[in-house]
Formats: C-alpha cells, structure tokens, sequence
C-alpha cells in the first residue's frame, strides 16, 4: 500500500469502485464505521463525542461516525457547518440516518459542546480542500485546537492540503487520521505530516485493481519499491563482485566527513571502499581507518587516474570536500571520462555506467554555473544522485526556491530531476526522491534524531555503497534514504552521525529476510500454479 493517490485520483478511485459495483453509501458506512473504531480505541463506553461536520461526503462520513457511536453506547452531539438541506447524494443520505439532533455552529453552541466533551471527530473538510479556511470555519477549527481534547480527523485534518501538506488558513492538529484506501501526499509531506498525527488507513471496499485505471507517480517510501534491487549475500560471492565505492576526501582539516561516509558505504556491503585522500590529508587518514582502504589522489588528475579503473564503480564527491573550483573540476572530470567511455563504448566497462553520488561542497562549487554541472550529467549517462538540503537545492535552483515558486516539494524535486537529469534527494524530516522520469517517492520514517552533524555524509555513503552493488540510481537513492532512517530509529535518542554506520547490519539482516520471505512466497505460489495444471 505505498502508492499515494492525490486527492483528484482518490475521487477516481471511488467512482471505479462504485462503477464496478459498490455503492457510494456502503463506502461512506465503512469509512464511518472505521472513525467511529478509531474514537471507541481511545475512548470508553459511556463518554461524550463531539462530530463536527462539513457540507460534503467528508461530512457525511461524520454522520456515520455519529450514528455507529450513538449505537454503541456514546454520548454524542453533532455540529454542521451550513444547513442540511445542502447536503448532496450519499451525504445527505448519511444525515437522514442520523436520529439525534443537528446542532448549528455558532460560537456559543460549540463552546459548550466543546466543554462536555471528550473527544472531537473532525469531519469538516477532507483531502481535496482547495482554498484556504477563514471565517466561521477557521474559527471552528480554532476552537478544537484551543479545547486541548483529542481530535480523530476523518481522511486529513481540516485545513490541510492532501496533495501538497500545506496548512490552508489554518488546521486541526489531530491525534489520529483516519483515511481509506491509500495515503495522501498531504499524509506524509510537512507541515501536514505533524498535524495529521497517528494515520490509520481503513478497508471500506475499494478494490486494488482499481489502481490500474489510475496514473500513479508518488509513493511511500518502503523496501517494497526496491528491496528486490538489494540482493542477499550467495555463497558465491567474493569482494569485486559486490563493488568498489570512492569516496573523495577533503583537505588535513577535512576529513571526518569522508571517512564516515566511506564506513557507511563498505557496512552497507559494497565490497570494497577506498578514501581518495590528497597528500597532506592521507597520515591522518590512514591512522583513522582500517577496512576502508586509502589512496594519494593529486587533483584532479590524481581522482581521474584513480578511477580510470572502472572495477571501482560508484564515486561519492562533495562531504567536506572543499567549495570552490578545484571540486567543481572533480566533478566535471569524473563525468567528463563517463561520458567519453560512452562515446566509444569502452568493453572495460562490463557492468554498465558508474554511480555517482554528489552531495554538500560537490552541490555548492557549482552555484555559480548549474547549467554547466547539468549538462555534464546528461552527458555522462551515468547513474547519478544528488542529495541537497533545502539550502544546497536554493544554490542549484534558485528559482524553485519555497520563497520563489509556490510549487510543492514533490514538484520541485521532480522539476529538479527533470532539468538536472539526476535523481535528486531533497532531504528533510519529509525527504523526497525525484527521478528524471518524474518519479516522486516520499520518505517517513527519519527520527528527528538524525538531525545532528554528518547524519548527511553517512546518508551519501550509504547511496554510494548501493550504487557500487550495482543498484540504479534511483532504487538506490530510496533504499539509502529508508535504511538511513532505520538506523536512526535503531540507534535511538541521543545519536551521533557515527553510531550510523554500526546499526546497517541489523537494518540489512531485516532486509534479507524480507527478501527471503518473498522468495518462498514466490516459489509456494509457483508450486501451487504447477500442482493446479497437474490436476
């Protein structure tokens, strides 16, 4: 269930499932029901509910709410913002069924439903909010926030927008949301993300194949994208054949960043990891590593003849690599031997393009000329990612901006994508992968933990350690992102960047044996087709 409809897909969905024979009511009493489950988990029998409801279907799902936990034994009251003659089809139906009373919602009426409550079901207004709430409605939604009671929000919290995450006016901050089928964007994109709070997605009857009939290009983040890409060490296996990262180190004062992201490439298993290191860094360097080899690199010249050898396939550049010119070079050197490889389809590259990783100083070099560093990668045809952070993706794009374009984040990292020609990684709480073919995936499992110093540079290595084994770009960026977030789940409060690295055996053992699983899922249900032709 990773796919994340908009809020204009979800109406589709509905009206395929109606179409293939599921009336538009029962939908609304299963969503109904499924509030009403949520508010009876938090609350005991014999309580007060407060339901506010809106004028549309989001209403109507009120409605039902209301009447199961009537039927259940709930003290309920129930406000409607507008007049029930102006409730339409399935809603207006809901309402008739409702036998209690319809109280208006003027102040003073909802204040005292406010103070015998103990508990608000929000049923406003849903995903597909499309102007910003003021007036009566914003007031409302300022009276249950200043309550402090609970809020169940039905399908998004009132004032948040399902496609982008934005607050429109202003916004219920809810405890729970419950919604049906899939997932918003709005469900896991901030601010939208922290108003939503613990989000249920109920069954009410929709069938998957409706998806089919639908143009689906974001997703949730999870090893179900990808965690086929990440293969299960074979007894066959040797060292060159799981790859060989690079990681560029920055000058003598420089060098932590690139030894942490090379520790997190090898423990995310490529197979072997080398430090390019210039000369005045490479004692410290080697005094600091051990498994992680280190090679003299002068330059440019000394980067490109390193990885001339194209056994060693994946590049990261940019952790405290130094910003000005002598990165950017780097940079456009190691696309430039991609590119020319290209041109004469040199036999030596056996397993494809190398995979490279540009992240921090590589990003900055670069504010100068973009244009100069995406035409480079376009030419390469390499594997490429990059991985900014809001202020690194202002250098690179400045007029995708928040305070420039009022464009989502989904939609400027995939018209970053698209004008870059690489995945971009545009990190935050609400990290969000783009690839060139307007892909989007949205990650949520980061703890804010991760928010310390060199969280990023284990990021890029482990994508760089990915890309050495071979995965595309983009899975990798997704699985990089997802397995970072896990290890700071795993390495708990108080982290530092290098109690990262550590917990990746225990996020990849999880991996592999998910894919285990999979794979004797897989061959059961193919024993079971074989058996059936028997028969």
């Amino acid at each position: 269930m990773l796919e994340l409809l908009s809020p204009a897909a979800m109406g589709r969905a509905d009206r395929l499932a109606m179409e293939a024979g599921s009336p538009g009511i029962e939908l609304m009493e299963r969503a109904g029901r499924a509030v009403a489950d949520a508010v009876a988990f938090r609350l005991s029998l014999g309580r007060r509910v407060l339901v506010a409801c809106g004028p549309g279907n989001n209403g109507g799902d009120g409605f039902v709410a209301a009447r199961v936990l009537k039927e259940r034994g709930y003290l309920v009251d129930l406000v409607l913002l507008g007049d029930l003659s102006g409730l339409k089809g399935d809603a207006a139906l809901a309402a008739r069924r409702w036998t209690g009373p319809t109280l208006p919602p003027d102040r003073a009426t909802l204040a005292r439903a406010l103070d015998r409550a103990h508990i608000v079901v929000d049923a406003l207004y849903g995903a597909g909010l499309s102007r910003d709430l003021d007036g009566l409605p914003a007031a409302i939604v300022e009276a249950i926030n200043a309550s402090g009671l609970p809020v169940v929000a039905v399908d998004l919290p009132s004032g948040i927008d399902g496609l982008t995450g934005q607050v429109r006016g202003v916004a219920i901050a809810a405890e729970a949301s419950v919604t049906f089928f899939r997932k918003k964007p709005g469900h896991l994109l901030l601010p939208g993300r922290a108003h939503c709070g613990a989000t249920v997605v109920a069954d009410i009857g929709i069938p998957a194949f409706v998806l089919a009939d639908i143009d689906i290009d974001t997703f949730a983040n999870g090893p179900a994208l990808w965690g086929a890409a990440i293969r299960p060490p074979q007894l066959q296996d040797h060292k060159y054949a799981r790859g060989h990262a690079v990681v560029v180190s920055g000058g003598l004062t420089g060098t932590g960043a690139a030894r942490m992201a090379a520790c997190a490439a090898l423990r995310a298993g490529a197979g072997l990891v080398t430090v390019a290191s210039p000369p005045d860094a490479l004692v410290v360097n080697a005094a600091h590593l051990t498994a992680v080899m280190v090679r003299r690199v002068d330059g440019t010249d000394g980067l490109l003849g390193l990885i001339a050898d194209w056994r060693l396939n994946a590049l990261l550049i940019g952790p405290a690599a130094g910003v000005g010119e002598a990165t950017a070079e780097k940079v456009l050197g190691a696309l430039r031997l991609e590119s020319a490889a290209q041109d004469r389809a040199d036999a030596a590259r056996t397993e494809g393009s190398r995979g490279l990783v540009l992240d921090a100083d590589a990003l900055t070099s670069f504010a100068a000329d973009p244009d100069a560093l995406f035409a480079a990668i376009q030419a390469s045809g390499s594997r490429v990612m990059m991985t900014p952070h809001e202020g690194e993706f202002a250098r690179l794009f400045p007029d995708l901006a928040p305070a420039r374009t009022p464009a989502s984040k989904p939609e400027r990292a995939r018209a970053a994508a698209r004008r870059s020609g690489a995945v971009v990684v545009l990190k935050g709480a609400d990290t969000v992968i783009a690839g060139p073919d307007g892909r989007i995936v949205i990650n949520d499992n980061a703890p804010p933990d991760l928010a310390t110093a060199g969280s990023g540079d284990v990021l890029a290595g482990i994508a760089v350690g990915l890309l050495a084994r071979g995965l595309s770009a983009f899975d990798a960026a997704c699985a990089s992102v997802w397995m970072h977030g896990e290890a700071g789940r795993l390495a708990g409060h108080g982290l530092i960047a290098e109690d990262l690295a550590p917990m990746l055996p225990r996020v990849l053992a999880d991996l592999y044996a998910r894919s285990r699983r999979a794979a004797a899922a897989a061959a059961d249900a193919d024993d079971d087709v074989e058996a059936s032709g028997a028969d």
